[in-house]
């Protein structure tokens, strides 16, 4: 026997000794199979509820998108996916945090204003799905009858208030229905307002089942705040300033359904409907 001959034997022995079981094999190669078919379903699954994910996000947020674009926001949302996944099933509850993710990219640093139209993005979302609740009328009458020190008012459920340093009641009117407005010209107003720096305060309330945004001066706006916080009709006309008219106020809030009620404070607030 050649040494060649020899070497060969011991190989094929060798192989034999090492060979797997064919079942084993067989089983293996199995599991290969359903592990690819099972990555490949997950692949699938991420892109699909990565879209899904998108689709929620941009119907929460129409005006991000609109400034934006279709194509930048669908790469913000689907890294909003990644740095910050639903907590849950519900998409609708998905997307808190994209505000502040807004602030923290500098991608978006050419819209500054981004991130505070995102929360009024958000504050008409939360303002549509809100509770509902009637005014209370006949609880008007203490304005007459109580010290203002002793009495509050309430709002209803759905009434968001925003703040900020951006025009964002032009920004968002800008990017809705345009009316007869067309091309450029429906953007006059925001380019005049950036220009000139102006910040702005708005009240989310519902129409019907439709949130309305409606700009707010600074006296109406630290008075409402005031009001939404707890604070007594004393502290909240204080927070406004002498050049509040508080009947103006009063005739706007009911034309606009923004009062669910007045309490006296010496008796336990009760809880919005929910």
């Amino acid at each position: 026997m050649t040494a060649l001959r020899e070497a060969e034997r011991q190989s094929r022995l060798l192989g034999a000794l090492l060979a797997v079981d064919p079942a084993v094999a067989v089983l293996a190669t199995d599991l290969r199979e359903r592990d690819h078919r099972l990555q490949r379903g997950l692949g699938a699954y991420r892109a699909n509820a990565a879209g899904i994910a998108e689709r929620a996000l941009a119907a929460a947020h129409p005006t991000v998108q609109a400034l934006v674009g279709v194509e930048d926001f669908a790469v913000l949302a689907r890294a909003l996916w990644r740095a910050s996944p639903p907590p849950r099933g519900d998409l609708a509850q998905w997307g808190q945090d994209l505000p502040a993710f807004i602030e923290a990219e500098r991608d978006f640093d050419p819209w500054p204003y981004l991130g505070d139209c995102a929360r009024l993005d958000a504050a008409v979302q939360r303002c549509e799905s809100a509770a509902d609740a009637d005014l209370q009328r006949e609880t008007l009458a203490l304005l007459a009858e109580r010290p203002p020190e002793s009495l509050r008012l309430r709002f209803v459920p759905s009434l968001q208030l925003l703040a900020s340093d951006w025009p964002i009641a032009t920004l968002h009117a800008a990017h809705q229905d345009r009316g007869d407005a067309t091309g450029d010209d429906a953007f006059a107003p925001v380019r005049e307002a950036l220009a000139a720096g102006r910040g702005e305060s708005v009240v989310v309330a519902r129409a019907g089942w439709r949130a309305q945004v409606s700009a707010l001066d600074a006296a109406s706006h630290a008075w409402m705040r005031a009001l939404h916080d707890g604070r007594s009709v004393a502290v909240a006309l204080a927070a406004a300033g002498d050049d509040f008219d508080f009947n103006a106020w009063l005739v706007r809030a009911l034309q606009q359904g923004w009062l669910w009620k007045a309490e006296p404070i010496d008796e336990s607030p009760e809880e919005n409907p929910s």
